[in-house]
């Protein structure tokens, strides 16, 4: 599932369609996701036996897909909000209505040089390892094609260790991995595992849950807090 039939949209979706056309992956159906009927990728593709394209805003779309959507796997825009976890707070805010399910800013120190929050009310804290430009629809490999020496981070293991340090359960990580020509997703299941341990934690008390969607380089954080019951 693309989310967003824009520029990158088109992009990942052409980019899935010569790879199985090559024989170099498979799928049974990519589906688009966007508010717009005439967005760009509908304009520019079109329809197919394995291409869909849905109207409907991403909010709606997720909660009628995600509890469905099995083995699937998400393709994320690299500029798309926090959608993730603005799906996992919403199943909280449902699932407790009688308690305060809040999103809090991300206290503590990480190493990476990019380290902004967002200055609006969804408190997302954005993060990266990198203090340069990054080539375009990069795969993060290995050797890093901006410095030119191998990458030597990983952002899962720095968002686990910041929620070591300020005491907070998980983190839920929604990790987007590069698979096949230019095309990063991560899977349905991550984040119905994520909704999961908010549930579980929860169920036992206030909690304060880390959330991050996150590349190897790059992460958007939230600290979700469910008050007591």
């Amino acid at each position: 599932m693309i989310i967003g039939g824009g520029c990158y949209g088109t992009f990942y979706a052409s980019q899935l369609t010569k790879a199985k056309a090559r024989g170099k992956t498979d799928y049974r159906t990519v589906i688009v996701v966007d508010r717009n009927a005439e967005c760009q990728a509908r304009h520019e593709l079109g329809d197919a036996p394995d291409r869909q394209f849905v109207t409907q805003e991403w909010s709606t779309f997720f909660d009628e897909w995600l509890p469905r959507s099995g083995d699937d796997q998400i393709v994320p825009s690299p500029h798309m909000p926090h959608l993730m976890f603005e799906w996992v707070l919403k199943r909280a805010r449902e699932r407790w209505p009688r308690r305060s399910v809040s999103v809090e800013p991300v206290p503590g120190t990480v190493p990476t040089p990019y380290d902004r929050p967002s200055g609006t009310a969804d408190a997302t804290r954005y993060v990266s390892w990198a203090d340069w430009i990054c080539p375009t629809h990069c795969i993060e490999p290995a050797l890093c094609p901006a410095i030119g020496a191998p990458r030597t981070w990983e952002m899962a293991d720095t968002v686990r260790d910041l929620a070591a340090r300020i005491g907070a359960t998980g983190p839920a990580l929604f990790v987007c991995k590069h698979q096949i020509f230019g095309v990063g997703m991560f899977a349905a299941e991550a984040v119905r595992a994520g909704d999961r341990l908010v549930a579980d934690a929860g169920a036992r008390g206030s909690t304060e849950v880390l959330i991050g969607t996150i590349s190897s380089c790059h992460g958007a954080l939230n600290l979700l807090t469910v008050g007591p019951a």
